[in-house]
């Protein structure tokens, strides 16, 4: 999904400036490298867990053409980036590329991040991302953009397919669900929503350069989020029998 951290300039890659781009627009897509790397990683790792659990073979192969997905992800990002004008290498966190285990049920944990990254990650990223698109006009940026969101609807699917698996095999890990849902949206609004520093010092100000590039200022993220709650999540959990918690004031 986008990367929700860098949704303004830092100090990496202030060099001399494209007349076609900006930092902002290199700062974020350089991100996006990283990110979309990340969740190659994170994927392969619960294939694993998979593995190991016996999951359907269709729900393994699913999987891992989520991890070639992302990969390509990763490598359109980088032409992106390059095409821009950037030159410094994404910064990757090594340990943030592998899975961790919360207890010792792997079910437990297996269902714990295909909520938290598929059914909510995966699913809002696709409305984000679809928005990011819509005023793309650099080919190479909307090209990039064409593929990830085509490939981000089944992103989405696995997750909530994951889940009804899961729940299948073993009924009363639905209930759990509830629990972690406070938590995981609160870090989601801390990474795209109202919970954001770079939200709320948001002035919604962009340039046509940044939309074209296909970027957008960190308010929208938000208003995107706040609406996949109610549009997405909150139907799809209900069809479940899983209640999302109270909206915060």
């Amino acid at each position: 999904m986008p990367a929700g951290r860098a949704l303004q300039p830092g100090a990496a890659d202030q060099g001399a400036l494209s007349v076609v781009t900006t930092p902002w627009v290199r700062a974020e897509w350089r991100a996006r490298i990283a990110a979309e790397y990340g969740s190659a990683a994170l994927t392969q790792h619960l294939v694993l867990w998979l593995i190991q659990i016996g999951a359907p073979p269709d729900l393994l192969d699913a999987g891992l053409a989520i991890v070639a997905d992302e990969l390509a992800h990763s490598r359109l990002s980088h032409e992106v980036y390059t095409a821009a004008g950037g030159t410094e290498p994404p910064a990757l966190d090594a340990a943030g590329l592998a899975l961790t285990r919360a207890g010792d049920d792997l079910l437990d944990d297996i269902l714990r991040v295909a909520v938290r990254v598929f059914c909510l990650g995966e699913t809002v990223a696709v409305p984000l991302f679809a928005h990011l698109r819509a005023p793309c006009r650099e080919p190479v940026a909307r090209a990039a953009l064409d593929r990830i969101i085509r490939d981000e609807v089944r992103h989405r699917d696995f997750g909530w397919d994951l889940l009804d698996w899961v729940t299948s095999v073993r009924p009363g890990l639905a209930a759990r669900v509830a629990g972690w849902l406070p938590r995981m949206l609160a870090e989601l609004r801390a990474s795209y929503g109202d919970l954001n520093p770079a939200v709320l010092a948001d002035d919604g100000s962009i340039g046509d350069v940044e939309r074209a590039w296909g970027l957008a200022p960190p308010r929208e993220y938000a208003a995107i989020l706040a609406r996949s709650v109610e549009r997405d999540f909150a139907p799809r959990f209900a069809a479940r029998d899983i209640a999302l918690p109270a909206p915060a004031a």
